[in-house]
């Protein structure tokens, strides 16, 4: 039997009515979150979210715990690039171990020469080499290069694609070259993977890349962002959480968990998210202070120098979070430079950069993609006279009984 879709509309209107009904206190609530932290002096800001032993994860505040702050003008000649990826995965029911990866790319040029660019390109994985991921001092030890792992690998092939590309931009204009997503490998968090995995995928990876477009930035003017559509973090909800706070750290860790604190005041930041504080900070294009991310994953493992700080921008429909390596952040003109030229993407886009959403239309792979991925791969099988084979569970999905 399928999904009851008459009993999962009833259940969803309880669910909204629920909603609905304290949807009047939420935003009393959050307003008063917001005054709280408005009253937090910087330096107090800054000394209570560096301090070691914070029990919840909590946005390191740089400047000031809030504010509002305009783009720069754009330059009128100007350069944006972003790439994208998606990918297929190795699949157990086809006849052939393998992956695709495809990235995509968008390359806009605006001012007196204005124009266009795209591209396309697909990577077919079937090599042992490329499906197994070994340890360079312990041959026998090896990770399947699929999944997470798989989504981890694409995600640095798309950095490293963008600083191919972003070498190739003319050197007489400014650039901004984004990525859709995060610079913070979350997957990476808690997953107990093998340090020569950590090694290839941060070390050779991720931080080759950030130091290579920190080297094109000393050379001209290039600055790199990472653009997260309607994040659900609460990196600064916790900072104003902690900054409020009126007991020991030793009091948090027996009260207080990621998401909630069961004492009072801190109890006043339960539930939100920090896209949610800066729709009412934050006027149309302006961005957020800047922070540093006190995620594990960067603090433990990409070095003092490429540290991850991000801010928050009103894009116009949407509050965004951007994300940028710390030589960006610590360069008032690069900073600067990526939220003029953001917030002009976001403006011709309607609420979304333009370049972003020209890079994914590159990238997709779509259902029906897939379905012939599998059928072409078949097809060659056989015309080289392999043999063809899927398991009977994908037969019995094909040619259902009833």
């Amino acid at each position: 039997m399928s999904l009851d879709l008459g009993e999962t509309i009833v259940q969803l209107d309880r669910v909204s009515e629920t909603l609905g009904r304290g949807q009047g206190d939420r935003q009393r609530r959050l307003e008063q979150l917001r005054e709280a932290a408005a009253g937090v002096s910087p330096v107090e800001a800054r000394r209570l979210t560096s301090e070691p032993g914070i029990p919840f994860l909590a946005a390191q505040v740089t400047d000031a715990l809030l504010g509002n702050i305009a783009p720069p003008p754009p330059p009128e000649d100007w350069t944006a690039l972003s790439v994208d990826g998606s990918h297929i995965d190795v699949d157990r029911h086809l006849p052939v171990p393998c992956y695709l990866l495809n990235l995509g790319g968008c390359v806009l040029t605006y001012g007196r020469e204005a124009g266009a660019g795209f591209f396309s390109r697909p990577h077919l994985a079937a090599r042992e080499e490329e499906l197994y991921l070994r340890d360079p001092g312990n041959a026998v030890q090896e990770e399947a290069m699929t999944g997470n792992l798989l989504g981890l690998y694409r995600t640095v092939r798309e950095l490293t694609v963008l600083l191919e590309e972003a070498r190739q931009c003319p050197d007489d204009r400014p650039a901004l070259a984004l990525v859709d997503g995060t610079l913070v490998l979350w997957g990476l968090a808690g997953q107990g993977y093998p340090e020569f995995v950590r090694d290839f995928i941060i070390r050779d990876g991720l931080l080759r890349a950030l130091e290579g477009f920190r080297e094109l930035a000393r050379e001209r003017r290039v600055t790199l962002a990472a653009y997260v559509s309607l994040p659900r973090t609460t990196e600064v909800v916790n900072s104003i959480r902690r900054c409020l706070c009126s007991h020991d750290l030793e009091r948090c860790r027996r009260s207080c968990s990621y998401r909630r604190s069961e004492l009072e005041p801190c109890s006043r930041a339960n539930d939100f998210l920090d896209r949610e504080l800066f729709a009412r900070e934050l006027t149309p294009f302006h961005r957020s202070p800047i922070y540093k991310t006190n995620s594990s994953v960067p603090r433990d493992h990409y070095g003092p120098e490429q540290q991850v700080y991000f801010y928050y921008l009103h894009a116009g429909e949407e509050i965004a979070r951007v994300e940028v390596p710390q030589w960006v952040a610590e360069d008032e003109t690069l900073l600067g430079l990526g939220h003029g030229l953001l917030a002009e993407q976001c403006r011709k886009g309607q609420g979304y950069p333009v370049v972003i959403t020209e890079a994914h239309e590159q990238a997709v792979v779509t259902g029906r993609d897939r379905q012939l991925f599998r059928e072409m791969v078949a097809e060659t099988l056989e015309r080289q006279g392999l043999p063809t084979y899927t398991s009977q569970k994908e037969r019995s999905k094909r040619r259902p009984w009833v």
